[in-house]
């Protein structure tokens, strides 16, 4: 019963768009196979997966990833998969995405008006894109007058930047001015 047991969280894993929560797999099992399955075993059954995985015969490997399990190919086939993602896909995120996805990131929830108060420009556009690709979400209103919106990063976020909670982001203290900058730098906030 083991063995079928690990082949189904496999199979769930590998069939899973998005990674699936250890819950979800229980869930998913004990129905299935119509048996009681304790968390601990779950547990100890995903390690003996990683661990066959984490054998030089497979180019990929459960990773745990956003609250759940995906498979992902593993580090040193990546740049042959983004040598071919850039062929297949022209769209990335604009610089002014990018740096309100960042502000969302570091700041959330927060509202638009802050956003264009860090920014300096409009961010509607960009926040609607990021909507759009589901990398933010909208967390609720604020307390402010006029009760603005507040934005805050979705589970597609972590990921897409292959992290596990947003405190894995590197902290703002970590980067470093480049040395060629004219002015003086920035003063950076935690």
């Amino acid at each position: 019963m083991k063995e079928t047991i690990k082949q189904h969280i496999e199979a769930l894993i590998f069939a899973a768009n998005e990674p699936i929560t250890l819950k979800d797999i229980k869930i998913c099992i004990e129905q299935s196979l119509e048996t009681s399955v304790k968390k601990i075993e779950l547990e100890l059954l995903l390690e003996e997966i990683k661990s066959k995985y984490a054998a030089d015969d497979y180019v990929f490997e459960p990773v745990e990833i956003a609250g759940g399990y995906q498979f992902l190919s593993k580090n040193k086939y990546h740049g042959s998969i983004g040598a071919h993602l850039k062929l297949k896909s022209k769209k990335r995120l604009s610089r002014a995405a990018l740096e309100t996805l960042s502000i969302i990131a570091y700041k959330q929830p927060v509202t638009k008006v802050d956003m264009e108060k860090i920014r300096g420009v409009n961010c509607d556009y960009a926040v609607s894109k990021l909507l759009e690709k589901e990398l933010v979400s909208i967390l609720g209103r604020s307390d402010r007058p006029g009760r603005p919106l507040l934005y805050g990063t979705s589970p597609k976020f972590m990921d897409y930047f292959g992290i596990k909670t947003i405190s894995d982001l590197p902290k703002l203290k970590d980067f470093q001015p480049e040395e060629n900058e004219i002015g003086a730098p920035a003063k950076m906030e935690d």
